[in-house]
């Protein structure tokens, strides 16, 4: 039996239903070797949405690129997925959503504009603020007044990503609840991706010949994994 594809999400994906997820081996956000260990593991296709990225390495786009490099598809998304992929996409990583779209076109360029504040794994890595890119669309979606909109929208940018939630962005209890109840763009685009990834649409990743650094093989020796050099 074929393993599910494997999928590494957690805040993008708070509050989903079970039935969205069902097919899939959730695993929470990605960290570095996270897709390497999948990949050893007979991962067939890996999503990845959401990543650590402060209080532990981030994914290494080596790693990406060894699992390509062994014709496993990887599609990115929503968050650290859409970053990863618009730098991966030339050697084959898919890329899914406006979110990674606007990164692919140099359009977007921080990292910062779709980090969120969250929670642990047991409380479902619920988040805890919003992420720029969300506040951004919905702050667009109000009927606001062009100055009042600006207003906000630098307001939002000017926070720090753990420090922006909608009552700091908006201090208005009214207008904060009416900007959480416009759906998120990551979780839209995470949406896309999962759809992908359970009906298995999308293309075999192009052949290329890895270049194994000793960095890469050094973070297989610490994980005690052996890299197939096919």
């Amino acid at each position: 039996m074929r393993p599910p594809p494997v999928l590494f999400a957690g805040p993008t994906v708070f509050g989903l239903g079970v039935d969205m997820l069902a097919g899939l081996d959730l695993r929470g956000p990605a960290g570095r070797g996270a897709i390497l260990r999948a990949v050893e593991a007979g991962a067939q296709a890996i999503g990845l949405v959401d990543g650590i990225y402060e209080h532990e390495p981030a994914v290494w786009h080596k790693e990406i690129l060894y699992a390509l490099a062994q014709g496993v598809p990887v599609l990115g998304a929503a968050s650290m997925g859409a970053l990863r992929a618009a730098e991966c996409a030339a050697f084959g990583m898919v890329g899914v959503g406006s979110i990674f779209r606007e990164y692919l076109k140099g359009v977007r360029t921080a990292d910062a504009d779709v980090a969120v504040a969250h929670g642990p794994a047991e409380f479902g890595y619920q988040p805890l603020s919003v992420a720029l890119v969300d506040a951004e669309s919905a702050l667009a979606a109000l009927p606001l007044a062009p100055r009042d909109r600006a207003r906000l929208v630098a307001r939002a940018r000017a926070l720090h990503f753990k420090d922006r939630t909608w009552d700091a962005i908006c201090r208005d209890d009214r207008l904060a609840a009416a900007a959480a109840a416009i759906p998120s763009r990551k979780t839209s685009d995470a949406v896309g991706l999962i759809g992908l990834l359970r009906e298995s649409q999308f293309a075999r990743p192009p052949q290329f010949e890895l270049n194994v650094t000793g960095y890469l093989t050094g973070l297989a020796r610490d994980l005690g994994i052996r890299l197939s050099r096919s």
